[in-house]
């Protein structure tokens, strides 16, 4: 039975690069890519965030500034094929779409405009993966995101300011709505994790999605050596600050330490105390915006 190309699709800050580093221990029959859609949605011509959309110069630098939407997809769909092996991609959802409900219409690059469609991808090539899906609650990767557009992080990572449209679970709720509709993805298999999950019980959450996405569960595939922490350095390098926790690990193991009570006013408190109070507010605000989009999702997690 030949299984379809598999796409995890995803928001910032959902543990997604750890999750993504299980599947690259498969090397003997996964081709994993790593976040190929930013390189066009930030810095490409048919761009379509803002965050570098008056920084030329930063588009120029990144190496990606003549790369469309079809220059990333071709490539994608004649990986693996040489060496008999699947494909597994990790993206954000968001770098599919324009950003606070802007309506999308198909990149130029790819074909021409398709209603109703609500990413730059067409129809027949969505219907190419089987899609699944990662998510974390935004009262945790909220935080976290912006912690990485803050200094003393930003100088590293090159984000110098929040902005809360790449919370991305606006656009991961279009992009799994949009699929349900079209039948891509079948309402009574659907295969969505939840970080918590991953986090409190990995084996048995890798066991079940690899039960439901036809890959041959191993053990090891939790346990990270040397050749594996080298292959995810290089595929992470293009994000550098985001994905260090991740890349310095070598296992995947149950969190041993449990999640304190916290209260909206203990959030606070602690953010405040961390980035200064109109930060606290911005912060709350985009957990809050988010949260039905994540309770929505949630109400679909694989049943750990």
């Amino acid at each position: 039975m030949a299984f379809r190309p598999i796409f995890t699709a995803t928001h910032p800050r959902a543990c997604s690069t750890a999750f993504e580093r299980v599947f690259m221990t498969r090397r003997d029959i996964l081709e994993s890519i790593h976040e190929p859609f930013g390189d066009a949605f930030y810095f490409g011509p048919e761009f379509l965030s803002d965050r570098f959309r008056d920084d030329p110069a930063a588009r120029e630098a990144s190496g990606f500034s003549q790369k469309t939407y079809k220059d990333i997809l071709e490539p994608i769909m004649e990986t693996g094929k040489e060496d008999d092996k699947r494909l597994f991609i990790k993206d954000m959802a968001y770098y599919l779409m324009r950003a606070d409900g802007k309506p999308t219409q198909t990149a130029p690059s790819l074909g021409e405009v398709e209603a109703g469609n609500p990413t730059v991808l067409p129809l027949e090539v969505l219907k190419q993966f089987q899609f699944t899906f990662l998510i974390r609650h935004p009262r945790r990767a909220i935080p976290s995101y912006y912690r990485c557009t803050v200094p003393p992080l930003d100088e590293v990572t090159g984000f110098y300011h929040f902005m809360p449209n790449e919370a991305g679970y606006e656009e991961l709720v279009t992009l799994f709505d949009f699929l349900l509709e079209k039948g891509i993805v079948d309402k009574d298999n659907l295969v969505v994790v939840d970080a918590d999950d991953l986090l409190d019980n990995p084996e048995k959450t890798i066991r079940l999605y690899c039960e439901k996405t036809g890959i041959d569960f191993k053990p090891e595939m939790l346990e990270w050596n040397e050749d594996d922490k080298s292959h995810a350095r290089h595929a992470f390098e293009k994000w550098n600050g985001f994905h260090n926790d991740a890349i310095k690990s070598s296992n995947l193991r149950p969190r041993t330490h449990a999640q304190k009570t916290v209260t909206t006013e203990s959030e606070n408190r602690d953010w405040a105390a961390k980035w200064g109070t109109e930060a606290q507010k911005v912060i709350r605000q985009t957990v809050d915006d988010n949260l039905p989009r994540y309770e929505y999702l949630k109400q679909f997690a694989l049943e750990i």
